[in-house]
């Protein structure tokens, strides 16, 4: 039996190079002693049994573009992005033409690094986290793991809040952590089973939320109650689309280190410009649709009136409540049979979160690769619904502070994996993909993570955050908030500094081990 120790020496016969090559089948996402016990368990149910190993061409059977854009198209028709144009009048206080603006610009920017990196999942068969490897090398890319579990997790429990307090707004009885565990449990029902499982889901999911977004859109025209809450102007305008600029390329851009986790599968001959307009058709047009929906619903909150019953809802149950006020009065039960809808699709956000946490955790070592992935799942899912329970309370915070943490750490990596690609490797050419799990053909990963410690003083300076704002960050807006240029800095520097560092580290390897 092929084990991942055995992958790593190099074949020496034509016989071992086939096996080497495409790993056998029985063994498929499993390290070296799995029990026996756990393949029988997963063939017995068709669960993906394959982790983080290379997939090999003759195994690459999912050509379809509608299966690259429409996993997108599910996973952002779904009412946290919808929760993300709402927060642009709650959290920030822009108008609604501001806030249309904010979330067109700044998705056009978030997106094209998960279009950028599905090509990488097409061309090389390779996880994205296993990719970061010939960025940051072994060792290096634990770290980078570590902070991809930390934003995964914590995105998963932002979510599931929202569809929490949806199911509130439907039936004040039902408690926050119930409705948690009622979604948590569905999102692991679609992941454990694995990838094609996951794209079937997403490939069609989206359709009834939609059709609920449209509801929503047409009893908003109808009720006349959205307000044209106008720009503002000045230091203070600036500083709050800076600052919301940086939660919406948190969420657009928070795809960016699983992107290729979902086209691993796709055969390597597909053109890599198709990909990425299947991606980019997939991702951005229901960003901006759900967004600036969120937006144009959160400007009710502004009705100058003295019982305003969209600011009380959203007081009482957050976005739940919101949308509650909208259409419980307008269309009565069929509006909590829309709410329920909007709920269940916290399911097809959290999907890659929940997936892709198992592939990431594998990064870490070689006994959290002999764990079969659906065993992460599970593992995975009790994380992230021990973060959501007590942070049911306080969504607005948590949603805005991990959108931001997402954006700042990303950006981050963007800066120096893109740098990497572009400079030094010149393209896909730059990479032999079978070295994926041969250490010592890595980069040492030194120049790459002290250009993320560089990244981080760059965002430290340009963040604006409740608990601390930037030195730069403060010339950015109006004192003491200021504005957050925290990501862009963060990718300035990170990617200044791998330039710097990189040829120094290449430098010093050949002096100490001369090929």
């Amino acid at each position: 039996m092929t084990t991942l120790h055995d992958c790593k020496k190099p074949a020496s016969h034509p016989d071992e190079e086939i096996i080497v090559g495409t790993i056998a089948d029985d063994n498929l996402g499993n390290g070296p002693e799995t029990p026996g016990r756990w393949q029988i368990f997963a063939k017995r149910f068709q669960i993906e049994e394959r982790g983080i190993e290379r997939v090999p061409e003759d195994q690459r059977s999912e050509s379809s573009y509608w299966s690259i854009g429409s996993m997108w198209l599910a996973a952002n028709m779904v009412v946290p992005s919808f929760t993300i144009g709402v927060l642009g009048q709650a959290l920030f206080s822009l108008g609604f033409i501001d806030s249309i603006l904010v979330i067109l610009f700044f998705n056009l920017l978030s997106v094209m690094t998960v279009c950028f990196f599905s090509i990488f999942g097409v061309a090389f068969g390779l996880r994205q986290m296993v990719l970061s490897r010939f960025w940051f090398g072994w060792w290096g890319v634990k770290l980078i793991a570590l902070f991809n579990l930390l934003a995964c997790f914590g995105w998963a429990a932002a979510n599931i809040i929202v569809g929490a307090q949806l199911l509130h707004a439907v039936n004040p009885r039902v408690p926050g952590w119930a409705g948690i565990l009622v979604i948590a449990s569905a999102t692991l029902l679609v992941t454990f089973f694995g990838y094609r499982i996951v794209h079937v889901y997403e490939k069609w999911s989206w359709i009834p939320t939609f059709i609920v977004f449209l509801v929503v859109l047409a009893v908003l025209v109808r009720s006349g109650d959205f307000v044209q809450v106008p720009m503002g102007h000045g230091h203070a305008e600036m500083g709050a689309v800076l600052s919301f600029g940086s939660t919406v390329f948190g969420f657009g851009t928070g795809y960016t280190t699983f992107a290729a986790d979902y086209t691993v599968y796709q055969p390597s001959q597909l053109p890599r410009t198709r990909v990425f307009l299947a991606t980019w058709l997939g991702i951005l047009p229901t960003l901006l649709f759900t967004e600036m929906l969120g937006a144009a619903l959160g400007t009710t909150v502004r009705l100058n009136a003295e019982n305003n019953s969209y600011q009380q809802g959203y007081d009482d149950s957050g976005v739940g409540g919101l949308l509650g006020a909208l259409l419980f009065p307008h269309v009565g039960g069929f509006g909590k049979f829309c709410m329920v809808i909007l709920a269940l699709s916290i399911v097809a956000n959290n999907c890659p979160n929940v997936y892709s946490v198992s592939l990431t955790l594998m990064v870490l070592g070689r006994w959290t690769e002999r764990v079969p992935r659906y065993v992460w799942t599970v593992i995975a899912t009790v994380v992230y619904v021990a973060i959501a329970i007590p942070g049911y309370s306080e969504f607005e915070a948590v949603l805005h502070n991990f959108m931001t943490f997402i954006g700042y750490w990303l950006a981050i990596y963007e800066g120096i994996v893109l740098t990497d690609h572009f400079v030094f490797r010149r393209g896909f050419s730059g990479y032999v993909p079978e070295e994926y799990n041969q250490s010592d053909k890595l980069p040492r990963g030194i120049a790459a993570l002290l250009a993320f410690l560089c990244g981080v003083v760059g965002m430290v300076t340009g963040m604006s955050q409740s608990w601390y704002v930037g030195p730069i960050a403060k010339y950015a807006g109006v004192a003491p908030t200021g504005g957050d240029v925290g990501f862009e800095l963060g990718f300035a520097f990170s990617a200044v500094a791998y330039c710097i560092l990189r040829p120094l580290e290449r430098w010093v390897v050949q002096k100490v081990r001369p090929d």
